[in-house]
């Protein structure tokens, strides 16, 4: 469920990496809902939530299948994207694994793995769009990073230095992308109760603690990130760009 109507994004063409399951389902639907083109990746099949998608909005997402640590699969993803839909003005790059860890024992394969899921595909995947969305005159690119590296959460290092080094990385991408009207924002999810969440890592004492820091006394779902990201994505935010819109409930403080 999404509360506003971005005019603006009527057929635009929409890139999502994730956008098979998870917040990245909820994504999909919210841009197929807008009335975008819509294509997504994921390692995993779709076919049967693009059949689910078809039905309910009348508009097939494109799913590429496609393992986004391969960087030439990812960008040949891309490639396939436009020209099915046309130039890429809206890149969402928000698939991620939040995998717990130890210190001790975790291997350099390891980390690597980690950063080649959570941050090396958002600056390859801005590469692959930026002179496709420069000629069409402006695009905008929305980071997922995460409030955990904020909150100095534990047990997932990877992780949280990845998700850090996505708000950098935004920061740098803005700054360079800007002279082509392309902005580049952060958006910074608190903790979004998806089924994964929910049957991995939440327990009655979890949920209670994380929502005794919450400033609004209600759990996030995953359909309160698709507003955030619709706005980010629409020219309603036009001159906003380089900046981190956090989405937590009231966690964390920024400014």
């Amino acid at each position: 469920m999404t509360y506003a109507t971005f005019h603006d994004l009527a057929g635009r063409s929409v890139y999502i990496t994730g956008g098979g399951s998870g917040i990245g389902a909820d994504l999909t639907e919210g841009f197929l809902a807008q009335g975008c083109k819509v294509a997504f990746v994921q390692r995993s099949d779709a076919t049967a939530f693009c059949d689910e998608m078809e039905a309910k909005h009348g508009r097939r997402p494109l799913f590429i299948q496609c393992d986004l640590t391969d960087v030439e699969a990812l960008k040949a993803s891309i490639d396939q994207s436009a020209e099915a839909h046309g130039p890429i003005t809206v890149l969402v790059n928000n698939a991620a694994n939040d995998k717990r860890h130890p210190i001790q024992g975790f291997t350099v394969a390891e980390w690597d793995q980690m950063q080649a899921i959570n941050l090396r595909p958002h600056f390859f995947t801005t590469q692959a769009v930026a002179q496709g969305m420069k000629a069409a005159g402006g695009g905008s690119v929305i980071n997922f990073s995460s409030v955990s590296y904020m909150m100095g959460n534990g047990g997932y290092a990877a992780y949280t230095s990845a998700k850090a080094g996505i708000t950098g990385l935004t920061r740098g991408l803005a700054r360079d992308l800007g002279p082509d009207k392309i902005r580049v924002n952060a958006l910074m999810p608190g903790w979004v109760l998806t089924q994964k969440q929910l049957d991995k890592w939440a327990t009655p004492e979890g949920l209670e603690a994380h929502l005794d820091r919450q400033c609004l006394k209600e759990h996030l779902v995953p359909s309160d990130i698709v507003d955030g990201t619709l706005f980010l994505a629409s020219k309603t935010s036009r001159m906003m760009t380089g900046q981190a819109l956090v989405i937590d409930g009231g966690v964390v403080v920024t400014g």
